[in-house]
């Protein structure tokens, strides 16, 4: 059986593949999306929920990329958070 890596979302602490979370990384421009999940860059991930991102956002996010959040940061956060669907 293959090895399938594992990753924690920073929003609820709930485990999952690599691949079914959206990884956050900080990068010298600031915090951006990672598609490809394979930026350079320390990274978070969260799952697809707007609620997971909420309460990142409230903390949990800044510690795990172990950085102060700007305001454009928290700008940049939003946006993401205004596209993602509701919770089920």
């Amino acid at each position: 059986m293959k090895h399938i890596p594992q990753r924690t979302c920073v929003g609820c602490r709930e485990t999952l593949s690599k691949r079914g979370l959206m990884r956050i990384v900080c990068t010298p421009d600031g915090v951006r999306y990672d598609a490809t999940g394979k930026a350079e860059g320390r990274g978070a991930y969260l799952h697809d929920k707007k609620s997971c991102w909420e309460r990142a956002l409230r903390g949990s996010l800044a510690h795990a990329l172990k950085t102060e959040l700007t305001q454009a940061d928290r700008d940049y956060i939003a946006q993401i958070i205004s596209e993602l669907k509701d919770d089920e």
